[in-house]
């Protein structure tokens, strides 16, 4: 009898897939530059038949870029198993910018590629190599469903693909099968039947309850209350509606903007903070900037959140595909005049979150939520979710390598992430730091921001005026 495979999805991979809706798009990715280098086809295109080579050949060490979703009947619950129709030509695709090829036509296409949701029969990813950018240059347009990726695992992965030096060779790729995939009926009784197992072998073992009970015991007390700081912080309290929380239609808009990384560190010397709390100072500038100037919005009152994702991921699990992140909430004061008042705030903010073991908490609230059927999430979604809508906005800023890296020999130029747009949240903000710049992506809802470089330029205003302030 040939042996079955699958694996289950965590509860919070899981939830990524029940908050996807038509309008809301639950997939991660960036737009990342390159010179053409040794990738030049010879008649100034690229060279996508070594592209498509070198990709091909690591791919066993990521399996579940050949895996697909399938469901459980009676609950719905989701598994990966081995895509046996599995085709690098439909994953890896090449297009080419109309002249001149600027990025602005680059920004347009990243936008329509964002606007599509990926296709739930086949592996959740994508890879667009762009040729014809001016400046020798070319792009690739990364779409990742966010069920396998999050933005920590993601920096891990991209060196599997990227190298610190120029190299020309390949490497050998062995031999792929799929292995079999349960039927429906096999999934529901080989599921049932671990469920069944894992229970059994936990009543079996009672040394192992007794010393579970006792860890239990130890750190119900501190997980107890950082669960409730973390549900204080705002989760259980709709959001003020904003200008920037619009309802959403199904297109998107991306842009992207890099500022020296040394500029945030200097400010970091002369006014104390983390690199996090800069960043967060800045977004709160530029969005009181860009509410002012552009939506003309009264923002002495205004109260304004922001989820910034927080990773809870190990140092031995680096490089895992899943999701280990937990979320978050801060308040973001746009109200504030003065710029360093603002990071003050920010910094007392995100200093009690720290002492509260708010991102403890929050991914405790997940675990305790892992027993709600998917169908019953996805319906909280689309009926709670416009009218809860906890936060305004996400900003998430994740660290990369201080050095050069190469897709073959070819050098990146920079990498600008782009960040899922939840319920009602029309731009989001997501950071990524490489070789002494910090490359921000701006993702947005298509109708609401035709004038979204005036929101990356506000970002500017946002640091500005802290340089201003300390000088």
């Amino acid at each position: 009898m040939t042996e079955t495979h699958y694996e289950r999805l965590s509860h919070l991979d899981s939830s990524f897939l029940a908050l996807e809706t038509p309008t809301t798009h639950m997939h991660v990715g960036g737009v990342a530059l390159f010179r053409l280098g040794d990738l030049d086809d010879g008649s100034g295109g690229l060279d996508f038949e070594r592209i498509k080579d070198h990709v091909g050949s690591k791919l066993h060490y990521l399996p579940r870029y050949r895996q697909r979703l399938a469901f459980v009947p009676y609950d719905g619950s989701p598994v990966w198993v081995d895509d046996e129709n599995f085709s690098l030509d439909y994953h890896v695709r090449h297009s080419s910018l109309p002249h001149p090829g600027t990025d602005d036509q680059l920004r347009d296409l990243a936008g329509r590629v964002t606007s599509v949701a990926l296709d739930r029969a086949k592996p959740l990813w994508e890879l667009w190599f762009v040729e014809g950018l001016v400046d020798e240059r070319f792009a690739v347009i990364a779409k990742i469903h966010h069920s396998m990726i999050d933005g920590i695992s993601g920096v891990d992965l991209t060196t599997i693909l990227l190298g610190v030096a120029p190299t020309g060779e390949i490497e050998e790729a062995p031999n792929w099968g799929a292995r079999p995939a349960p039927t429906p009926v096999e999934l529901a009784i080989s599921v049932t039947t671990d469920r069944t197992k894992n229970a059994v072998e936990k009543v079996a073992s009672v040394t192992e309850m007794v010393r579970e009970g006792r860890e239990i015991a130890e750190s119900f007390g501190h997980r107890a209350v950082a669960s409730l700081a973390s549900l204080r912080s705002g989760w259980l309290e709709p959001s003020s509606a904003t200008p920037l929380n619009p309802d959403l239609g199904p297109n998107r808009r991306f842009s992207w903007t890099s500022m020296p990384l040394q500029r945030i560190k200097d400010l970091r010397t002369e006014l104390g903070g983390s690199i996090n709390d800069h960043v967060l100072a800045i977004t709160a500038g530029g969005v009181r900037h860009f509410l002012l100037k552009d939506r003309g919005y009264d923002v002495d009152n205004a109260e304004f959140r922001v989820m910034n994702p927080v990773s809870v991921r190990p140092s031995s699990q680096r490089g895992r595909m899943g999701n280990q992140v937990a979320m978050w909430l801060v308040d973001l004061p746009v109200s504030e005049p003065d710029p360093v008042k603002r990071l003050e705030l920010i910094m007392e903010r995100t200093i009690r979150l720290k002492k509260t073991d708010q991102a403890l908490g929050a991914s405790t609230i997940v675990e305790l939520s892992r027993g709600t059927p998917l169908t019953l999430l996805s319906m909280a979604n689309r009926v709670v979710g416009p009218r809860l809508r906890p936060f305004n906005m996400t900003v998430t800023n994740v660290p990369g390598p201080q050095f050069p890296m190469y897709l073959l020999g070819s050098e990146m130029l920079g990498n600008y992430p782009v960040v899922p747009l939840w319920i009602q949240h029309g731009v989001g903000v997501a950071l990524f730091s490489y070789n002494g710049d910090v490359d921000w992506g701006i993702h947005a809802d298509y109708d609401s921001f035709p004038d979204i470089e005036n929101f990356v330029e506000s970002l500017h205003v946002g640091i500005d005026q802290l340089e201003a302030a300390t000088s």
